[in-house]
């Protein structure tokens, strides 16, 4: 259940990040849930550097965290990805 549960939080933080980055991204759906679930592993170790990594009720703190490191994954993963395999798909389409 841990790495279903991991892949969830993942493709949902991918997304979000990916809604809230300006502009097209163009990596591929699996590709985002990866960025989004290593924002998550970020996420927490920084809540845990920071000393919020529990909190009584809902640890809103954390995943604001978990939040801001999806979103700079999904960003430079996204670079990264365009970088690498963009020019290809383009010149593939012509």
């Amino acid at each position: 259940m841990g790495w279903l549960w991991a892949i969830i939080v993942g493709f949902v933080l991918g997304l979000i990040a990916k809604l809230i980055i300006p502009g097209k991204q163009h990596s591929p759906l699996w590709l985002t849930t990866i960025f989004g679930m290593l924002g998550a592993i970020v996420g927490n170790a920084l809540a845990r550097a920071f000393g919020v990594e529990a909190t009584s009720g809902i640890d809103w703190t954390r995943h604001l965290f978990q939040l801001i490191a999806a979103i700079v994954i999904v960003a430079l993963g996204d670079m990264a990805y365009m970088a690498l395999w963009g020019n290809k798909k383009a010149q593939q389409r012509a």
